[in-house]
């Protein structure tokens, strides 16, 4: 952020369409306030959940090397505020503050290695605990630790859950209520309470 130029701020509700599928887009975003939730629509035609984007997180980086993919949603999971550059400034932006694309090196790169561990994990491991490290994923990056060391984050559903796990939203329902009768979450519509490190250790010594 800091070797960017500020830009006009834009704000949309919950569930409103920052663009489409069918519509091309040529902006790069950052997040301000809020999350983000980003689709693709497979070759069969089944929508796939690419991921959360929070505060200070990056989307829309496709329009930096293919302006013309359609295949890409953004739609506001919360209430959002945003900057936004095209994707056509970011070269010039890029010759007078080089850093910029140091930074940029650095925030994708550490994104293609989430990704990596995540085909990883879809192609390896059981549903339960593909949930996991989604669940535990998602706390690290937008939850808030509390003072009994859970990690407090803004509610999911499991519709959702199912289609960044790669499953039926029966069984992601079937696998939280295990987890929060083992004492590793709570959830209601308003957050979800993550225990992490007991999480954690429950997927390493599940893998034994």
């Amino acid at each position: 952020m800091a070797y960017l130029p500020c830009s006009s701020v834009l704000e949309y509700r919950k569930g409103e369409v920052i663009y489409r599928h069918d519509q091309p887009h040529d902006n790069l975003y950052l997040v301000l306030t809020g999350t983000v939730k980003v689709t693709r629509i497979s070759d069969h035609g089944s929508l796939l959940l690419v991921d959360l984007y929070g505060t200070d997180d990056f989307f829309g980086e496709a329009s930096l090397v293919n302006p013309g993919d359609a295949l890409e949603q953004a739609t506001a999971h919360s209430q959002v505020t945003l900057m936004a550059w095209k994707a056509s400034d970011i070269e010039g932006i890029i010759l007078k503050r080089p850093m910029l694309a140091v930074a940029l090196l650095q925030a994708f790169g550490q994104r293609s290695i989430g990704l990596t561990q995540r085909l990883e994990s879809l192609s390896t491991d059981r549903i339960d605990r593909r949930l996991a490290r989604s669940l535990i994923r998602f706390a690290d990056r937008m939850g808030k630790r509390q003072e009994d060391g859970g990690i407090r984050m803004d509610p999911l559903t499991h519709e959702l859950l199912a289609h960044y796990v790669g499953t039926s939203r029966e069984l992601i329902t079937c696998h939280m209520t295990k987890f929060r009768k083992m004492g590793y979450l709570q959830y209601s519509r308003r957050s979800i309470m993550l225990y992490r490190d007991a999480l954690s250790a429950w997927v390493r010594d599940s893998n034994e």
